[in-house]
């Protein structure tokens, strides 16, 4: 059925949902990846927290028995820059992959016709569609499916560590708390790479779902095509004006030729020669009704013509208007163009003669 949306969706119709923000993508996937990044730069950051702080407490007794303000201002100045220096790396990490997941889903736009107010949104009917529909169902089994990954994840890493907490008290602090460490890392990057692979899933679907959503019936494929590239009727109507305007400054050029070359009656060509601009150069030139037009024209302006069957079709079938002549014609021409002269020279130009070239 012609109804069936059965194509694919073209580049301008991706183009418009882009626009408009409908695009296949997880918000998922930058997260999780994020996560994982944050993982692997906690430890980094978490050490120069740890040294900040040892430096912070060396300052704190000198400024318990000097309390001079200025300068434990600038002490808590220093301790605020040190945290922010600690977190840069770990902020910056996290953006930065945050961009690459939305970038690598697509490319990153600001979708302005989200913001525009439409009441259609208001409807309630839609959205309780989706509660009920395969959307709502995907979602509800994403999350049962995250919840016992992330449950399964917990516990096998908690299952090994446990009995290690269970002997903490016969182990140094500080080894209890690098146990401690270690074990929530590994827990953190387990989830994030569970994780990573639950959004690359949930990325398939989506994108899925989307393109199905972006399909296009035969008919909105022709009435695109017409929109974009213009309708055949259209451009047909623009074709003849251009070229109704492209005879009409040919006809406007024939009083300015110095000769008109004839078949003499199917063909007609227009040359004009200026020594300083080169070689001869075609003005006008037509076949059928636009020769007569032009031989018209020619005898109304006392524009020479010659009669020479072979020159005249091969100028029209080798030239175009507003081109200098290819170098195989100079010397017909040019005996055509001095016969002119002399006929000038004589005071009768004008009219019908017969071609030099085919004089015995």
């Amino acid at each position: 059925m012609s109804g069936e949306k059965t194509e694919q969706p073209t580049a301008q119709k991706l183009k418009k949902a882009k626009q408009e923000g409908q695009m296949g993508k997880t918000q998922d996937l930058g997260a999780w990846f994020g996560i994982l990044a944050a993982s692997i730069m906690l430890p980094r950051t978490l050490s120069t927290a740890m040294e900040q702080a040892q430096e912070l407490m060396t300052k704190i007794p000198e400024t318990i028995e000097n309390p001079d303000p200025g300068r434990n201002i600038a002490v808590l100045r220093e301790a605020l820059m040190g945290a922010v220096w600690a977190v840069l790396p770990l902020a910056l990490t996290m953006m930065f992959v945050g961009i690459a997941g939305a970038a690598a889903q697509g490319g990153i736009r600001v979708a302005s016709k989200l913001f525009v107010p439409k009441f259609k949104r208001l409807n309630p009917l839609p959205g309780i569609k989706r509660m009920f529909g395969p959307q709502s169902l995907w979602e509800a089994t994403k999350a049962l499916v995250k919840t016992g990954v992330l449950t399964g994840v917990l516990w096998m890493t908690m299952k090994d560590i446990v009995p290690v907490l269970m002997q903490a008290g016969q182990l140094p602090l500080a080894s209890t708390l690098d146990i401690v460490n270690d074990a929530a890392i590994s827990l953190i990057r387990a989830a994030a790479a569970a994780g990573i692979v639950m959004a690359g899933a949930d990325y398939f679907v989506v994108k899925r779902r989307t393109n199905k959503q972006l399909r296009m019936t035969k008919e909105e494929v022709k009435q695109e095509y017409k929109n974009t590239e213009g309708d055949p009727h259209v451009k047909g109507q623009i074709r003849a004006r251009q070229m109704a305007m492209a005879q009409s400054r040919q006809m406007a050029d024939v009083p300015t030729a110095d000769v008109v070359v004839v078949n003499p009656v199917h063909v007609a060509v227009a040359l004009r020669y200026e020594p300083e601009k080169g070689a001869p150069r075609v003005v006008a030139m037509g076949r059928g009704p636009l020769a007569a037009k032009i031989r018209e024209l020619a005898n109304d302006n006392r524009v020479p013509m010659v009669q020479d069957v072979p020159l005249a079709r091969s100028l029209y079938d080798s030239c175009e208007v507003g081109q200098e002549i290819p170098a195989d014609f100079f010397g017909a021409v040019a005996k055509v163009l001095a016969f002119v002269m002399s006929l000038k020279a004589k005071g009768s130009a004008a009219g019908l003669h017969q071609s030099p070239n085919l004089v015995a």
